[in-house]
């Protein structure tokens, strides 16, 4: 399994190249990407910290709850730092399973779990203010 924060664009290729494996028929890939709104607000940019020794221990941790709940083969899991601008990835995950409905399955609950519990946190910088964003799941 693979957990990186970093500065640097993403590379969905890497990500995709390091679970892909023989008896994996399906790859999920998930893309975060900044968008321009967000609350009936127009978002300027977006800035990310962490704390990343931890990030990256409860990166592993969601990643072993997944293996235990679905099928999976492999995961991989990468998250941006520093400013993002409109359009640029913030997040990507890609899991590796024998079928495509686990795969989905456990992109999705992979994704929800990483917004619940990794301390990764966003400010939002908008036409006249700012915020820091708490993540939360999507249903």
């Amino acid at each position: 399994m693979l957990f990186e924060l970093t500065a640097a664009p993403l590379d969905p290729a890497r990500l995709v190249e390091h679970v892909r494996r023989d008896e994996a028929g399906a790859i999920a890939l998930f893309y975060g990407v900044v968008r321009n709104n967000s609350m009936g607000r127009r978002v300027l940019y977006l800035e990310y910290d962490a704390y990343a020794e931890l990030a990256t221990k409860v990166m592993r941790q969601i990643a072993e709850e997944i293996r235990e709940r679905y099928p999976v083969t492999d995961i991989a899991i990468q998250h941006r730092t520093g400013r993002l601008e409109i359009g640029e990835t913030s997040l990507l995950v890609a899991v590796s399973s024998p079928h495509r409905r686990e795969a989905f399955q456990a992109c999705h609950a992979l994704v929800d779990r990483f917004k619940e519990v990794v301390p990764v946190w966003k400010k939002e910088v908008w036409e006249g203010g700012e915020e820091w964003i708490e993540g939360e799941a999507v249903t």
